[in-house]
């Protein structure tokens, strides 16, 4: 469904050297771009196929061109004429025989042969290497392009003389190649057939042998051209002497007629040239009629040949065409006075707004709307009948009416007025006859049309050409230059319109306006954000605006001025579309263009560099579009949101649309969609709640796909508009998550809404499918994530969200439908299921209450049937069925039994299909028991402790023991057994049992804490000692009124279970205040490092001894100090040493890899530590090897090995491995001091200063302090170089941030255990 539609045209004049000169024939050089004529006074005419390009020839009249006369003896005339490629040169006969080669560049003409007869046709073979000369004695000669004959052939087997003195002209032949050269066709008059029928004859290229023969036909001239694919070859019927029109006919290769059609022309008229455009889908004729010549240009599509360009010429003018070889859309005519016209064409969709195809056929629009259904071309629902062929169409769309223009080839214009799209579908196979619009002038051949308003159209417009028919008063111009110019038309409607039909006829038109267009014009479109105003674009890309003086209050002289840089395209984009953007504001017009080579623009910016068709969606009634629609050459649909091609975010996102195999699978299903046939179109969409693109596939089949993200996008706004009937509906037919109803905008902000959905929607069963699909996900965060932008801030979940904090999704949601369904829906038994669905579906399901209703309604049904609710409800069986089939049978049997209600019980098991023999005989021992006990019995089944608890210490004191039972079963229950047994004796034998428990599972001093509270000491003593608590052990001592012996002996164990579990800190203590044992505590508090307090003990004793031995203690402890922080300074240096060189070797690995385009990315950490210890020889601890170990790197058996050894290291520096860099900075920062250390540091510091050894104290502070200073910036130094991928050695050393951390932390926190009596300045 596409239409063809003119772009451009250029016509410029040869400058003929007589008057009675005409021009002949024509060639074409693809190579350097040239078109070569040759005239009826043997003047060859060469012109550049530059000077057409467009706006260059603009305001020139004249084409330049070189004239070089051929110099042919008296009489003779030039018969045939063409290029050879291979010899740059003309190819020339004459009808005297001789056959020329003049030289491309004019540098001379040389004879290279003479045929007997003359020359009739000749023919160079599409690569140029044969050349096929028809004689007028009826020979075929071919022969290369150096002249040699490669054989010789007659056209006809006849045993007759022929004259040689007949005259050229009596004999008529044609000859064409099949576009790969292997076969070329001959179409001649065969002299013995009756009516001198013609037929036609396939050749083959190297051996000349006859390959096939038509039957004899009544070929209408030597019109016959091969289609350069090969499929087909066409040729003319003449049929007049069936008082029928001429029909095209095409044939294979074979000789065998294929398929034919009729040209609807009149029965005198003729056929005189057929021509295939370079891609084989257009075929170009040229007509004879009686009043006039006419190119006309056909296509192909489902079986039916299109009529979609006719263009008129006067009869004098003989008109010829030839297609650009290698531009398919443009085609070249050029007329026997010299006038060249360059048409060029552009494929558009015919699928208006609306979503309305009119398909140009002939003198037919063919009109299908595809809201009401795909019709597949040729079908339609009703035509439009014009008196002439249809060349150019416009429609317009205001104010709830349709209105169509058509611009016909015979230059008059007709208006349609259509009908409303509800009363369509009775026009059904109808046509309707549409008249010219009435007016006193005619308006001469359109370019471009376009809607201004209902009743305004505006018109690009040529004048001067000898094809135009205008003969309106054209604007003054010096010299009569040739030109463009708009004239804006308003017409008048009928006063004879018939309701129920379309209006065609009775429209009068007049010329309201007319401007000078100072370039070429291109392209038009329709302004939708002003009225009266149109957006020109001329060749290059300009864009600039057409306002109507009717649009402009006081008139103005100037109907056009330029706009800003921003709206113009960088280059021509022959196709181009205005459309409506808005964003809560005023709407504005955005402009979008696609060039020739497949860029999409936007307002001046490339968005896309392989576009191959586009389009767009609205999914408002106001038709705001929303979305932009494209097909890529590589057959992907992409649907971009209008938004982000607004705020600029396309290009980081889509990344100019170009995607490879892998991130195709990788993005499957995400920004695009594959479309699984080669070559298709986007031609139309289906806007609104359709949410449809519409594609049409090369062999002209139209397919329909929704989109899930257009789909999404078209629910979202019915939902935001609160249409959630429409959404419902649109969920159901899409196969979308129902969640999507309700995750839009979060589900608290649904649930105020939920009596409006039910309301709506009023279908129990949409309803209960609706309830069934509710889940917790929020689905537009994860599985529709990145298909639909949000309609509400994040800010909105929260709406109402304060009354439900404690609620969840599901079970929040079901209940504001189950009370709407109670509210709003009549009750009916549908409506009690659907309530009962809204119960099974909550999370976790509402058993108990679904149940309970079910109880309800079995009592109604007891109490008999004069109750009038019963008609409401269905019955408890068909309720508990359909709980039951929603349900697991086995949570329902449960939950039944939990409610303690054994008939209920039984029906459940009844209907779920347990056997009675295993339920009957639990049911009735149930029965038999007092209730409690009934109750026990059921809770313990059911796992419900707590109330298996309460049942049973309800049952009495007998069953006491039960209760402790079940305690101590479940020990989780303890507390609540505490709350309720109330006995003193009681309690303490719970709590006992719960120690017990406690002392099981080794919490010992909470075990401690509760036998306290029900005074066993014993096991409170035992339980203290398995804590450590040894203040515990002797304050429950004093409960237990040991003796002094028995404490001191509690003591001296206490004191050497403390030093073995290495607390000598708290074992001196013990040893001083229980044991006075002062030799011993002073040597536990220096082994525990309590310098200061061994030193008081030792002064509060006054034991010189001790003293000295705590002396010699702290001068030890210093001496070792100081030889482990030098050791460890040390240890610093090589381990960041080592650091910094596996740091630059990676970082040179990386450029490595980076400069052969490769990311060190894709390898896996393996990988990298191989690539890094075998080719630069990291290790410093090991010997590298050169030997790769490949083989383990490619199993996943290998791999899952290495990862049991990673775990098993982790904590290790291995040298190579992939963690070694991380490895050595987490080894820094371990070899920090400690808090403890420093506190312990600090202690022995004071006690050695007051030991009076100043000289070790200091030396120690320096030590420990070079130590720390070293570490922190080792650690610092590591930080700055493994964010960056440079390392500075100059700078990046350890002695300069050594240096620096001394400066900055003097004061700081980390240096509190320093003496500043010992600093050294």
């Amino acid at each position: 469904m596409k239409n063809l539609k003119l772009s451009a045209e250029l016509t410029l004049n040869l400058e003929l050297q007589s008057k009675d000169e005409v021009i002949i024939f024509s060639a074409f050089d693809i190579e350097r771009n040239r078109l070569f004529f040759a005239s009826s006074s043997n003047f060859l005419y060469t012109t550049n196929l530059h000077s057409f390009q467009q706006g260059s020839t603009w305001g020139k009249a004249s084409l330049s061109a070189d004239v070089e006369p051929l110099d042919l003896e008296p009489e003779d005339i030039i018969t045939s004429f063409d290029y050879l490629m291979e010899k740059e040169s003309l190819i020339i006969g004459t009808s005297s025989g001789f056959m020329l080669l003049h030289s491309g560049d004019g540098t001379g003409t040389e004879v290279v042969g003479k045929l007997e007869g003359g020359v009739k046709c000749i023919s160079p073979s599409p690569d140029g290497d044969l050349i096929a000369v028809i004689s007028g004695l009826g020979q075929i000669l071919v022969m290369t392009h150096d002249w040699d004959l490669l054989y010789e052939t007659a056209l006809e087997d006849s045993s007759e003389v022929i004259d040689v003195s007949e005259p050229i002209s009596a004999f008529e032949c044609s000859v064409s190649w099949r576009g790969d050269g292997k076969y070329f066709v001959t179409l001649n008059v065969v002299r013995d057939s009756p009516s001198m029928h013609k037929r036609l004859k396939v050749w083959e290229r190297d051996s000349g042998v006859l390959h096939a023969t038509s039957e004899l036909r009544p070929f209408m001239g030597v019109a016959l051209d091969w289609m350069p694919s090969g499929a087909k070859i066409a040729a003319v019927y003449d049929r007049r002497t069936e008082e029928k029109c001429p029909s095209i006919v095409f044939f294979e290769r074979n000789g065998l007629e294929r398929s034919s059609f009729s040209t609807n022309e009149l029965t005198n008229a003729s056929i005189e040239m057929l021509r295939w455009n370079c891609q084989s889908d257009l075929l170009a004729s040229v007509i004879r009629c009686e009043k006039h010549d006419s190119v006309k240009i056909w296509y192909f599509s489902n079986n039916h040949w299109y009529l979609k360009q006719e263009i008129r010429y006067p009869k004098q003018e003989g008109i010829k065409c030839i297609w650009d070889p290698t531009k398919p859309l443009q085609l070249i005519c050029w007329t026997l006075s010299g006038q060249v016209t360059v048409y060029n064409f552009i494929w558009l969709t015919a699928v208006v707004e609306k979503s309305l195809a009119l398909v140009i056929d002939d003198s037919k629009i063919l009109v299908s709307p595809l809201f009401l259904s795909l019709m597949p071309p040729p079908l339609y629902l009703f035509s439009l009948k014009f008196k002439s062929p249809v060349r150019d169409i416009a429609f317009c769309s205001r104010n709830s009416k349709d209105h169509l223009a058509a611009c016909l080839s015979d230059g008059s214009l007709c208006i349609v007025e259509l009908l409303s799209p509800d009363s369509w579908e009775d026009l059904e196979g109808q046509e309707f006859s549409v008249e010219a619009a009435a007016a006193e002038v005619t308006f001469g051949s359109f370019v471009h049309l376009t809607w201004l308003d209902s009743h305004v159209l505006l018109g690009v417009s040529h004048f001067g050409f000898s094809h135009s028919t205008n003969s309106v008063q054209k604007p003054s111009c010096k010299g009569g230059l040739l030109g463009y110019y708009l004239q804006e038309i308003e017409f008048i409607c009928p006063e004879n319109h018939v309701p129920g039909l379309p209006t065609g006829s009775g429209w009068h038109a007049s010329i309201s306006s007319q401007t000078f267009a100072e370039g070429l014009i291109i392209g038009i479109a329709l302004n939708p954000a002003k009225r009266f105003s149109a957006f020109l674009q001329f060749a290059g890309g300009k864009i600039v605006e057409y306002t109507s003086k009717l649009g402009v209050q006081g008139g103005n002289s100037k109907n056009y001025l330029p706009q800003d840089d921003d709206l113009s395209f960088p280059t021509s984009c022959p196709w181009m579309n205005v459309i409506p953007i808005g964003d809560n504001g005023p709407v504005k017009p955005v402009l979008f263009g696609l060039d020739d080579i497949n860029r999409l623009h936007v307002s001046g910016k490339t968005i896309c560099v392989n576009c191959s068709s586009f389009s767009f969606y609205s999914n408002s009634t106001d038709r705001v579009i929303t979305h932009l629609i494209f097909l890529t050459k590589q057959d992907l649909l992409f649907v971009v949101d209008i938004s982000k091609i607004m705020h600029g975010e396309v290009e980081v996102e889509y990344e100019k649309f170009l995607y490879d195999g892998k991130r195709r699978k990788e993005e499957e299903n995400r920004n695009f969609v594959c479309v699984w046939e080669r070559g298709a179109k986007v031609i139309g969409v289906l806007h609104g709640d359709e949410a449809a693109i519409i594609l049409q596939t090369s062999r002209g089949n139209l397919e329909c796909v929704y989109p899930r993200k257009l789909v999404l996008a078209s629910i979202v706004n019915a939902l935001v508009q609160g249409r959630f009937r429409d959404a419902l509906v649109m969920v159901r037919r899409h196969r979308i998550d129902f969640n999507v109803i309700v995750d839009h905008c979060g589900w608290q902000a649904f649930l105020p809404l939920a009596k409006e959905f039910v309301r709506q929607v009023n279908n129990l069963n949409y309803i209960t499918e609706f309830i069934c699909s509710i889940k917790r996900e929020n689905i537009m965060e994860t599985l529709y994530k990145n298909f639909v932008q949000l309609p509400c801030p994040s800010e909105a979940k929260v709406v109402q969200a304060r009354n439900v904090e404690d609620s969840n999704k599901v079970s929040s949601v079901l209940l504001a439908i189950r009370k709407a369904l109670e509210e709003h829906i009549p009750e009916s038994p549908a409506r009690e299921l659907c309530i009962l669905t809204t119960l099974a579906r909550s999370d976790p399901p509402a058993l108990e209450e679904a149940l309970e209703r079910i109880k309800n309604t079995r009592e109604m049904e007891l109490l008999g049937s004069d109750n009038p609710k019963k008609i409401s409800f269905p019955s408890a069986e068909e309720a508990l069925k359909h709980l039951l089939w929603l349900l697991d049978p086995e949570a329902v049997w449960e939950a039944a039994l939990g409610l303690y209600d054994l008939h209920l019980a039984a029906i459940v098991a009844l209907n779920s299909q347990r056997d009675p023999k295993e339920f009957l005989p639990y049911l009735q021992q149930l029965e038999s028991m007092a209730p409690f006990l009934m109750r026990y019995s059921i809770d313990l089944k059911l796992q419900r402790y707590e109330s298996a608890l309460k049942n049973i210490m309800s049952a009495g004191d007998a069953y006491f023991g039960d209760c402790m039972n079940l305690m101590k079963v479940n020990p989780q229950l303890f507390p609540l057994g505490l709350q309720l047994v109330t006995d003193s004796s009681k309690r303490r034998e719970v709590l006992e049992a719960w120690g017990d428990h406690l002392v099981g599972e080794k919490c010992f001093e909470d075990a401690a804490t509760t036998y306290m509270c029900c005074s066993h000491y014993e096991k409170a003593l035992k339980a203290f000692r398995g804590c450590g608590n040894w203040s515990g052990m002797l304050t429950v001592a004093g409960f237990l009124k040991f003796g002094k012996e028995e404490v001191l002996q509690l003591a001296y164990e206490l004191c050497e279970e403390l030093q073995a579990l290495g607390k000598p800190a708290e074992a001196a203590k013990i040893a001083l205040e229980y044991c006075t044992d002062v030799k011993n505590g002073i040597s536990l508090l220096v082994t525990a490092r309590e310098w200061e307090e061994a030193l008081r003990v030792a002064f509060l004793h006054g034991q010189d001894d001790l003293i000295s031995e705590v002396k010699s203690e702290s001068l030890e402890c210093a001496r070792m100090l100081i030889g482990e922080y030098e050791e460890g300074r040390e240890k610093v240096g090589k381990y960041l040493a080592r650091y910094l060189a596996v740091r630059q070797r990676r970082l040179l690995l990386a450029a490595k890899l980076k400069a052969e385009e490769r990311s060190v990315n894709d390898y896996d950490d393996d990988t990298a530590s191989e690539a890094s210890s075998n080719f630069s020889s990291m290790s410093a601890y090991t010997t590298g090897s050169k030997k790769g170990s490949s083989a383990s790197i490619s199993t996943t058996t290998g791999s899952k090995v290495r990862d049991r050894r990673r775990q098993k290291n982790r904590g290790k520096i291995r040298a190579g491995s992939p963690d070694e860099e991380m490895a050595l900075v987490e080894h820094l920062k371990g070899m920090s001091i400690t808090s403890e250390a420093k506190r312990e540091l600090k202690s022995l510091l004071v006690s050695l200063l007051m030991l009076g050894k100043e000289e070790t104290a200091k030396k120690l502070q320096h030590t420990a302090e070079s130590f720390q200073f070293s570490q922190m910036a080792a650690v610092k130094l590591a930080e700055d170089t493994i964010s960056s991928d440079i390392i500075d050695e100059s700078a990046q050393t350890l002695d300069r941030y050594t240096q620096k951390l001394k400066t900055e932390q003097q004061d700081s926190e980390a240096l509190s255990w320093h003496l500043k009596v010992l600093i050294n300045h």
